[in-house]
Order: C-alpha cells, then sequence, then structure tokens
C-alpha cells in the first residue's frame, strides 16, 4: 500500500456543517490507525524522543517483536502521522507535525457542542 499523505488533508473537521461520504471514510481512517493501544504508545514515545527513532529503539520499550513495531509504523506513516527518513539501509521515524495539527483540528468542537 502506498503512503497516503493526503489522508488528513482530506478529512472535514467533526463539526463541519456536513461531511462527504469520503471525509467521513478518511477521518474513520485515520482514527482506526489510533485505534491500537501500540500505536498510541509510538506516538508518545516519538512525541518525546526529540529526534528521529530507528524501529530497534522502540522494541524493548513497547515489549514487541521487531516485525509488530515495524507493522504500526508502516500503518501510522501511511496515515501520515509519521515521516519516514531513510539513513542507509535503516528508516526513522518522526511525528509529522503538520499531520498533528491538522488532527488537533478535526477534533475542534465549538464551546458548548460538547459535554
Amino acid at each position: 500500500m502506498s503512503v497516503d499523505l493526503s489522508l488528513i488533508a482530506c478529512c472535514a473537521p467533526l463539526a463541519a456543517s456536513t461531511l462527504s461520504d469520503e471525509e467521513a471514510a478518511a477521518t474513520a481512517r485515520l482514527f482506526g490507525a489510533l485505534g491500537e493501544p501500540a500505536r498510541v504508545r509510538i506516538l508518545n514515545l516519538l512525541a518525546t524522543a526529540g529526534e528521529p527513532v530507528n524501529v530497534c529503539e522502540l522494541i524493548e520499550p513497547l515489549g514487541l517483536a521487531q516485525a509488530t513495531v515495524s507493522h504500526h509504523l508502516k500503518r501510522l506513516a501511511d496515515v501520515g502521522l509519521l515521516d519516514r527518513e531513510e539513513r542507509g539501509k535503516f528508516a526513522y521515524f518522526s511525528i509529522n507535525g503538520d499531520a498533528m495539527t491538522r488532527l488537533s483540528s478535526l477534533l475542534d468542537l465549538p464551546h458548548g457542542a460538547c459535554c
């Protein structure tokens, strides 16, 4: 599967007056990628790392096999939440700041719309 960096860009905020079928599907795919605790932990580890991280550096803190960590990284990168940088034969991952800003705007509800 190719990386779809436009996925987050095509998501409309949840408080938009209407959501097209495509916008709803893109938003569901994005949230689906976040629907796994290990992926949320990966985002947490990358957010606190301060520099791009190699998959090998995530194995021990997550307590998962390398193949499993790689799978989770791919899912997060496929929806555009992570940037992948090739350094020789190794890949390093970091959070895509623009994607995180856009993600937070998806959840920006008008005052009084919730709770």
